[in-house]
């Protein structure tokens, strides 16, 4: 696809018009389907989703898709990633203006903004919740889009200016997170590890927290005096929905039949065997291919096992990716061919690497010492090939893909240990480093989520090549676009040649919904977007 500069080469101030007309043959949602008697306002929304939120705080660590579903709905971002064009465009900053050399960030606010405690919006708070998040450190999901960090300055009322040590180039697009939206002061007071409930949590987003149940429900409630969406939503004012309930059902065939009889109004995480029962239903779907990181196998190489380019290889040799998807997905997921998806900016095809090739893969092994046992499982020096995997419950082919790659490795003479687990426990053990593999993605419309995946600073994986790492640091501080994609190509093709990670299939998000439910939209990192603009035919 083509890609986009998400950046000014040089010192130009982006003002709200200028922002704004990139976005001149985009979805407006809310228009395509009100009608002749336009959006009805009122009325809850019942939004069936797979996994209880775990954390409330925007910026906070071991959260998923489905609590950034509910997050999205209570804070906005300095900046809006326009879905269909990938441009960013005004939210809480009508503009940004960056140095030459990627450094430093001056944003121009809204002055009409306020947080749901009455407090006004300003400058202060971009300051405060950006040095938050730097403080939190590990404990934030957000830290990596901070590295070089060194002040935010204040510059007036409505001016503040982001300065970093060294350059930083997909800032810009890092502002359009969930994990970078704006908290009042009064949630800054609360200690950072203590506002996973929400009830410290005071936004400026369109909704505000009425209740949290763990592993029940999450119930919002609208705000009557918003009026600062972004355009592209097509409902700059308060949302038509008076409520929305987010009620947590983890499996995936009770939301289906919750969908059908109607409890639900929307559901998340729609199951490929799934999409044909909603569909013969005679309901809506809503889908979007995800950018990023392409769900894959990535090793570990703290563990001398896997950090053997030899044994990486003849795993990537072993596996049928394409297999997997037909077996395991639809045509909706897109055999992957890179560490990035295909939708990502700066994605470039590697997939020269990546040949199903079981007979090589057995010669890699047997060159390496590897010799197959009596059962079949390969051993060296004593040593069974017997690897562990871990993987996240919460995407049901996950299992039935694991079982297949289990399946094939173990026809080259490679053991493979399943371990599924909640996405807290997943990253505990990623953090502990206990683990040889790891199935996963990553969502996020910018290539600097390789960084944050490879980097050694960042990385879960142990990969440390000086290589890769100026690479993923050159990228991360070129303001052209060009030049970023260049960088970002090479980067792609060290990953797949060294087998850092394993590229199996693309993720797409796909939701199921009622015909009354009108204006429902996924974001540039395919989660859901903001709910405003959303609306229910009249009962």
């Amino acid at each position: 696809m083509p890609t986009r500069s998400l950046l000014p080469t040089a010192t130009v101030l982006v003002t709200a018009s200028l922002l704004l007309a990139g976005c001149a043959g985009s979805t407006d949602p809310a228009a395509e389907t009100a009608g002749s008697s336009g959006p009805v306002d009122g009325g809850g929304l019942a939004f069936a989703i797979a996994n209880d939120p775990i954390s409330l705080n925007p910026s906070g660590t071991g959260s998923g898709n489905d609590t950034l579903y509910v997050t999205r709905q209570l804070v906005d971002s300095l900046l809006y990633q326009n879905p269909d064009t990938l441009e960013l465009e005004p939210w809480l900053a009508t503009g940004y203006e960056a140095n030459g050399d990627a450094t430093a960030f001056t944003f121009t606010l809204r002055d009409d903004v306020t947080f749901s405690d009455g407090s006004p919006f300003t400058a202060e708070d971009v300051k405060g919740t950006f040095d938050d998040i730097v403080a939190a450190g590990a404990s934030s999901q957000a830290v990596s889009s901070f590295v070089g960090y060194d002040e935010t300055v204040v510059v007036d009322e409505h001016t503040v200016e982001v300065r970093f040590t060294t350059p930083n180039a997909a800032f810009p697009n890092a502002t359009a997170s969930v994990g970078l939206g704006i908290v009042g002061a009064a949630t800054r007071e609360v200690p950072y590890d203590e506002r996973g409930d929400g009830s410290a949590l005071v936004g400026t987003g369109p909704f505000t927290l009425e209740d949290y149940t763990k592993d029940v429900e999450t119930v919002l409630t609208a705000r009557d005096d918003y009026t600062w969406a972004p355009d592209a939503l097509g409902n700059a004012g308060a949302a038509h929905l008076d409520s929305v309930t987010f009620r947590v059902v983890p499996e995936a065939s009770v939301r289906t039949g919750g969908l059908e009889s109607g409890e639900f109004d929307v559901i998340g995480g729609v199951q490929p065997n799934d999409v044909s029962i909603v569909e013969g239903a005679g309901l809506p779907l809503v889908s979007r291919a995800n950018p990023g990181v392409t769900f894959g196998l990535s090793f570990n190489l703290a563990h001398p096992v896997v950090a053997d380019i030899a044994v990486r290889e003849a795993v990537a040799s072993a596996v049928d990716a394409e297999t997997v998807r037909d077996t395991s997905l639809n045509d909706l997921f897109a055999v992957a061919t890179s560490a990035l998806a295909t939708n990502t900016p700066s994605f470039a095809d590697q997939s020269a690497y990546f040949s199903y090739d079981p007979e090589h893969a057995e010669e890699l092994l047997e060159d390496a010492g590897w010799e197959e046992g009596s059962d079949g499982i390969r051993e060296k020096d004593g040593e069974r090939l017997s690897l562990d995997l871990v993987w996240i419950t919460n995407f049901g082919p996950n299992q039935t893909s694991l079982e297949l790659i289990q399946q094939q490795l173990k026809e080259v003479g490679i053991e493979v240990e399943l371990s599924g687990s909640t996405v807290p426990d997943f990253v505990a053990r990623q953090d502990a480093g206990d683990f040889d593999i790891a199935w996963g993605n990553s969502s996020r419309a910018d290539g600097d989520i390789l960084r944050t995946s490879f980097s050694a600073a960042t990385t879960r994986f142990a990969v440390d090549d000086p290589e890769l790492e100026d690479l993923l640091q050159a990228q991360l501080a070129a303001a052209d676009a060009a030049t970023r994609d260049d960088l970002l190509a090479q980067a792609q093709e060290r990953i797949a040649s060294q087998y850092y990670q394993v590229p199996v299939h693309e993720l797409t998000s796909i939701l199921g919904t009622q015909d009354a439910v009108h204006g429902l939209s996924l974001g540039a990192d395919s989660r859901l977007d903001s709910l405003v603009a959303v609306w229910k035919d009249a009962e």
